[in-house]
């Protein structure tokens, strides 16, 4: 069977419309990952400010400022200087 300019005109446009619609389908699907990665980055902002929140508090809760008072409300006493020692880390071979 011959084909025809109808035919032809027809598997072209068939072959158009094909093209264009992948084209379409590989933009939205871009799209939505970089909707995704946008989500997943303003997550991790908003975990980086809370592990530095935390690490804040961390730091304050154990300062001298604040040991010192609550030793004293469990009826601890301060360390004397003769006390306290420090353990080096071991040296790494």
């Amino acid at each position: 069977m011959k084909l025809r300019g109808r035919h032809m005109f027809f598997f072209w446009l068939l072959a158009v419309c094909t093209a264009l619609w992948l084209v379409i389908w590989r933009q939205t699907a871009s799209f939505r990952l970089a909707r995704a990665l946008d989500e997943t980055r303003s997550q991790r902002t908003m975990l980086q400010g809370r592990t530095a929140d935390l690490q804040r508090r961390i730091r304050a809760a154990s300062s001298r400022d604040e040991l010192i008072p609550r030793a004293a409300r469990l009826g601890l006493r301060e360390a004397k200087d003769s006390e306290i020692f420090r353990i080096p880390p071991p040296l790494a071979p």
